[in-house]
């Protein structure tokens, strides 16, 4: 993988093999960015990346220079991943071990975007219950993105603004207004 643009644009990133992941493609990760950098000012976000995997997602808000980014992720070799690399390339990323719809229940922090990737195969009640409790951590003007596969239809959800493809994945985008 490697970082599509700001500081540390063209770095190149090797997860281990070992790592439980499915990250996301340097393409959709350029279309999301594209997307992203036409709708939002990057120096004041503060970003909460769950499912974060190997922190691709993170690497990309740190090195346009977001505010804060939280990383939240269940496994303990994604999170000491994303430590490793982010104190690598001096990027401040706070890490979460915990399970992310766990992580939206008990943490009562605002942020201004959350992104979602979720497991492909989760079913759709459970991205129904990550669309309400992120949309209850998000500040009144903020975006939630969710990562799926394109057999998934979000479009029906509460907050639904727009989404697009790239290849078999969808960022399905939600906002307040």
């Amino acid at each position: 993988m490697r970082i599509i643009s700001g500081h540390h644009k063209g770095r190149r990133i090797l997860a281990p093999k070992s790592l439980p992941v499915r990250p996301t493609t340097d393409r959709s990760k350029e279309g999301l960015f594209n997307i992203l950098q036409n709708h939002i000012e990057f120096k004041n976000l503060h970003v909460l990346d769950l499912f974060s995997g190997t922190g691709s997602i993170s690497y990309e808000f740190a090195s346009r220079g977001v505010a804060s980014i939280t990383s939240v992720d269940q496994n303990k070799k994604c999170i000491k991943f994303i430590q490793k690399t982010s104190q690598r390339l001096t990027m401040k990323i706070r890490t979460v071990q915990n399970e992310c719809l766990n992580f939206l229940k008990l943490n009562n922090t605002k942020f201004d975007l959350i992104f979602a990737d979720p497991p492909y195969d989760f079913e759709e009640e459970v991205y129904i219950k990550i669309i309400d409790l992120a949309l209850n951590r998000l500040n009144s003007d903020g975006i939630l993105i969710i990562e799926h596969f394109k057999q998934k239809d979000l479009s029906n959800r509460t907050c639904f603004s727009f989404d697009r493809r790239y290849g078999n994945n969808v960022f399905s985008f939600f906002k307040f207004n």
